[in-house]
């Protein structure tokens, strides 16, 4: 009977002559793209135990060196079965619970290390992660937030300035352990929340709208503007037209490596639903043009 053969380079998709750390790469990129909690393929599962497979043999010098000489008889080599706990580290990490996973090196030092010819020792528990929705002025100013996540009540505390998207580590409160292991991490994502007045320009700046009457837009002023942590000056320039931008230079939102975006003040001219009858005669005369016979005069 023809033995099995698997080309543990072609499921990995790498060279012959491949170093260790292109192996890992690969490991892992092929790892995050089929584990079953993140693919919904019918044979994920089994693609991801291939995959875990040929990283357990490639990466191990001995098993390597055994499998590059022998071929298909690599493993009569051995006193025992490399993969013959491969099987007990799947069940015991619980796939296909639906939980989003972030891998961790932790998570990958430790998925082949227990089918080495020994019985797996404790397991530490998955890594996990859940959104956190926060207002503009939340993030900006930092807090606590109490959440409920599977049924525990966890306390989480955010740094000010804290950017969409940013994930705050919570230790301890992932996943429990399995064997007597330690609980994995808990990631909370940041998501910021649509603002009834801002509006997000980019990463780093907002955007507000500045209604201002037709005769401050004509003239010129100066207004208050509301920003995030209060109110600000800014000058509105004569003869300014809607959808005209006024910069603040500072009043965004924070950037990564310090210092913060800036704020938009754009423009928006207001006619008064309701006029006097001296604004209505104004407008009138306005609306009529120069007088001819003032421009006589004046020659």
């Amino acid at each position: 009977m023809p033995l099995s053969y698997t080309d543990y380079y072609e499921v990995l998709g790498v060279p012959r002559d491949a170093d260790h750390d292109a192996i890992r790469r690969a490991y892992r990129k092929l790892a995050r793209e089929y584990h079953p909690d993140l693919n919904s393929d019918s044979d994920a599962e089994d693609r991801f135990k291939e995959i875990g497979e040929a990283y357990e043999v490639l990466s191990d010098a001995e098993k390597r060196e055994r499998y590059d000489r022998l071929g298909a008889q690599w493993r009569d080599a051995e006193r025992e079965a490399p993969s013959e706990n491969f099987e007990d580290f799947f069940s015991q990490q619980g796939f296909g619970d639906g939980t989003h996973v972030e891998f961790g090196d932790d998570l990958f030092e430790a998925l082949f290390g227990a089918g080495r010819g020994r019985a797996p020792g404790p397991l530490r528990g998955r890594d996990r992660e859940a959104v956190l929705e926060l207002s503009l002025e939340d993030a900006l100013a930092g807090g606590r937030r109490r959440l409920t996540l599977d049924g525990r009540d966890v306390t989480a505390n955010f740094p000010a300035g804290v950017r969409d998207g940013q994930l705050i580590r919570l230790s301890g409160k992932g996943a429990e352990g399995r064997g007597g292991g330690p609980p994995g991490d808990l990631f909370l994502r940041v998501a910021l929340k649509p603002h009834p007045r801002f509006h997000r320009r980019g990463e780093h700046d907002l955007e507000v709208e500045l209604p201002i009457t037709p005769s401050d837009a004509a003239l010129g002023t100066t207004v208050a503007v509301e920003t995030l942590t209060g109110t600000a000056k800014v000058k509105v320039p004569a003869g300014s037209s809607s959808g005209r931008r006024l910069r603040l230079r500072g009043r965004g939102l924070p950037k990564r490596g310090g210092g913060n975006g800036d704020l938009h003040a754009v423009i928006k001219i207001v006619v008064p639903k309701q006029l006097s009858d001296r604004e209505r005669e104004l407008y009138e005369q306005l609306a009529a043009g120069p007088d001819p016979d003032s421009d006589s005069r004046e020659k």
